[in-house]
């Protein structure tokens, strides 16, 4: 990725959060970028005339949008989610809690077969 021109100071920004070291290490580039698409990552300019989203139809292929090189590796809005400061500057990684429906087992794989929790009666009118 080449650095992107522009008027943005890498070392003020609104969005980026105190990072702890270990998640600093090969992090990437804290300036600006200009993706594969054409497109500036991390100048808070998000309409641009070369983003897919600027050129959406029909036949845009969503696939085009996903990928690392959409996603600033400091300056992403996203990082100032409750989840990703507890993870990136305090070191709480997610809590993982089970995952509850009323009808099916949608949890963890290894858990017994879903016959075994949520029992089927035997049709009755079979001869």
């Amino acid at each position: 990725m080449k650095p992107a021109g522009g008027h943005d100071d890498s070392e003020l920004d609104p969005f980026e959060i105190e990072f702890r070291a270990e998640f600093r290490a090969n992090r990437g580039p804290r300036e600006p970028f200009v993706n594969a698409q054409g497109v500036v990552i991390g100048d808070h300019d998000y309409e641009s005339v070369k983003s897919p989203l600027e050129q959406w139809s029909k036949d845009t292929e969503p696939s085009v949008m996903a990928g690392e090189q959409w996603v600033h590796p400091y300056k992403d809005i996203g990082f100032r989610t409750r989840e990703n400061r507890d993870l990136f500057e305090r070191g709480i990684a997610p809590s993982s809690g089970v995952f509850m429906h009323p009808a099916h087992a949608v949890s963890s794989s290894d858990e017994p077969d879903e016959d075994e929790i949520f029992p089927v009666p035997e049709v009755l009118d079979e001869p």
